[in-house]
């Protein structure tokens, strides 16, 4: 119901002025109880990742599985996004963006919780995927509930919610290694568990609003709008943030599966190797917070791309040729590489007009660009294991930051998806 339904079907002993004013109330509640709900979710989205990895090595001497397979795993993470990419555009016409976003949550809680207690590999392959796949809804659901809700301050809700997303990948990677020693590692992997139920909770409560309350809510994505009939596959603009989205994606999850492997293998302790997959998601805060709100007022943001590939390949160099003499640095340029992350989140909402748009584009870019990105850290890993070192690898990831660049320049043009899909 519209304000003015509302006005004019008020009781002769409620005004409408006084009408409004309760709406208003109710809306400005029901904005901060979403706030919440997504922040929280925020925190969920990668923590199934990097609380794993630094214990891969440990896990797989108790259940039994072999180097090989920390590829496989490495692999999952992007293939489950990309799955949840292409399926998650049809969950929301059929259960609305809110609901959406409490099956993901519910998703993940239930896959962190069943794969800290299962004793085999298929299980824990099996459960990693549940909990990974209501990540990748997450992934792909909340920009377009930012622009619901946020559309007049999308810069600043963008991130929030991406240093969050930021938060959820830094803690787990330094306190696993910690919590196993001292409690064992189903309790470090299954405890991430409870962050991921706790966040189910508000959008419980954003349900209940939505259900019982009249909202003077304007932010409705209307289903028969004209822009919704657009097929996005033809918009140069989303094959360029799918690149830009997948290349920055295979190199981030390459990184987060082997960084502690490189690091072993040139003399550093299993604990070293952990901490610093955990500093390597600590450095990108920064721009998480910063890349955002840069964004929004750039007309034109390649050259921070172009930044952004000086860091990755000046990274890559360091881990290549003496990854023990500065590692702090090293990990410092590859933390400050993947800010195409937040970049692409942003553009998702910058680069459409509507509503609807955002979750097509949202869709289009998380789902192609992590099935690219799929194929990051097996590939890496066989590549390391057919040489014997770290060259090949290392040069495909090069190869992989110049197709970002390529994507980079078609997705900062300014332009917006409408006006490319037909």
């Amino acid at each position: 119901m519209t304000a003015p339904e509302r006005d004019r079907s008020a009781t002769p002993g409620q005004t409408p002025a006084g009408g409004h004013i309760r709406s208003k109330r109710a809306l400005v509640e029901g904005r901060l109880l979403v706030l919440a709900a997504i922040l929280m979710s925020a925190l969920t989205l990668r923590v199934a990742v990097t609380a794993f990895t630094p214990l891969a090595k440990q896990i797989g001497q108790d259940i039994g599985y072999s180097t090989a397979v920390v590829g496989v795993f490495g692999m999952i993470p992007t293939a489950m996004f990309a799955l949840a990419g292409l399926l998650t555009p049809i969950l929301t016409s059929r259960l609305g963006l809110e609901a959406t976003a409490l099956t993901a949550m519910l998703l993940t809680g239930v896959g962190s919780a069943v794969r800290a207690i299962v004793p085999d590999t298929w299980e824990l392959l099996v459960f990693s995927a549940l909990a990974l796949s209501g990540m990748g809804i997450g992934n792909v659901v909340i920009p377009p509930l930012v622009k619901r809700y946020f559309s007049d301050k999308l810069a600043l809700l963008s991130s929030l919610y991406i240093v969050a997303v930021q938060l959820g990948t830094v803690l787990p990677a330094m306190i696993t290694v910690p919590v196993a020693q001292a409690h064992g590692w189903r309790i470090s992997l299954g405890m991430w568990a409870l962050l991921a139920f706790a966040a189910a909770l508000p959008w419980l409560g954003v349900l209940r609003v939505r259900r019982h309350a009249a909202l003077a809510d304007t932010t409705e994505m209307p289903a028969d709008a004209p822009e919704s009939t657009g097929k996005v596959w033809k918009s140069p603009l989303a094959w360029g943030m799918a690149l830009m989205f997948g290349m920055t994606s295979l190199i981030t999850y390459s990184l987060f599966a082997w960084m502690p492997t490189i690091f072993t293998e040139a003399g550093a302790s299993a604990g070293f190797g952990g901490s610093m997959v955990g500093l390597f998601a600590l450095f990108g805060l920064g721009a998480a917070l910063t890349a955002p709100m840069v964004v929004g007022r750039m007309k034109n943001p390649f050259p921070i791309v172009i930044g952004c590939a000086v860091f990755f390949l000046a990274g890559f160099a360091g881990l290549l040729i003496a990854p023990m003499s500065v590692p702090l640095l090293w990990v410092l340029f590859l933390g400050l590489g993947p800010s195409t992350f937040p970049m692409a989140l942003t553009l998702i909402n910058l680069r459409s007009r509507t509503g609807a748009g955002s979750a097509a584009l949202s869709g289009f870019t998380q789902g192609v660009g992590y099935t690219v990105a799929c194929v990051g850290p097996l590939l890496f890993g066989a590549l390391h294991s057919m040489t014997g070192g770290w060259l090949a690898p290392f040069a495909f990831l090069v190869v992989a930051v110049l197709v970002l660049l390529a994507g980079g320049w078609l997705a900062c043009k300014p332009q917006l998806l409408e006006d490319t899909w037909n």
